[in-house]
């Protein structure tokens, strides 16, 4: 059996962003934190990472925020970037307030582009990310294309053909799949993640894209009950959907 992990209460509650160490003492003396109801007055005691700990450590009358290794999905809406470095409205800002204060660092799995919406995928766990954004994984991203000119018909086999070279690279596209919904909406599923691919794949079969939403990633797909710029925390089945048609 592998052994439970523990950190010192401080620790623990300094990295998840509710307050400096020397802070969180002041709310363990004042009998702020408890722990199956009963008070932790020393926040230098040191506390199991189980599971469950998120149900049985209260602060300030609030279930504890999820431990390391969680994720998101977001229904990311236009005009918000995933980036830090851009002017205007940043994802990040429709997280909680604390949640942008944890160690590690809540990050997105990829990124949709500023004129881009639909499905986003957050974590702070290193490894989750690299598994679901590596080319060797092959998690497919399903996006719903809306054109500026009607599909010609050949678009299908050119993006199917694996030798679809976007301008300024030297690699050919993996094959990707698409299916017509009406003259000037498609849905398209790549396998790779380069920068602006979609738009770029109907830009070199010599059409536009208008707008462009993510529908799912792997086998997961945007909640219809999931309103634009709402947050939601993935359960097992989720993850495990992402991976599901690699």
């Amino acid at each position: 059996m592998s052994k439970v992990p523990t950190s010192r209460l401080d620790k623990l509650l300094a990295n998840l962003g509710y307050a400096s160490r020397r802070e969180i003492q002041l709310l363990a003396r004042n009998g702020r934190i408890r722990l199956d109801g009963a008070p932790l007055p020393r926040a230098d005691e040191r506390i199991a990472l189980t599971p469950d700990l998120e149900a049985r450590l209260v602060v300030d009358g609030e279930p504890l925020d999820p431990l390391p290794g969680f994720a998101l999905m977001v229904n990311k809406p236009l005009g918000v970037t995933c980036s830090h470095k851009e002017a205007g409205p940043l994802v990040y800002e429709l997280l909680p307030a604390r949640w942008r204060r944890r160690d590690p660092a809540i990050s997105t799995v990829g990124r949709l582009d500023k004129e881009t919406s639909g499905l986003l995928l957050m974590t702070d766990d290193g490894a989750l990310l690299h598994r679901i954004i590596s080319p060797n994984r092959h998690v497919p991203k399903l996006y719903r294309a809306r054109l500026a000119r009607p599909l010609t018909g050949g678009e299908g086999a050119l993006f199917a053909s694996g030798t679809l070279m976007l301008e300024g690279e030297d690699k050919p596209l993996a094959p990707a799949e698409l299916e017509v919904v009406e003259p000037r909406e498609a849905l398209l599923r790549v396998h790779e993640g380069r920068y602006h691919q979609v738009r770029r794949m109907f830009a070199a079969a010599g059409n536009h894209v208008e707008a462009l939403h993510r529908e799912a990633v792997g086998d997961l797909r945007m909640p219809s009950d999931l309103a634009p710029g709402e947050v939601r925390r993935l359960t097992e089945a989720d993850r495990a959907a992402i991976f599901a048609a690699a």
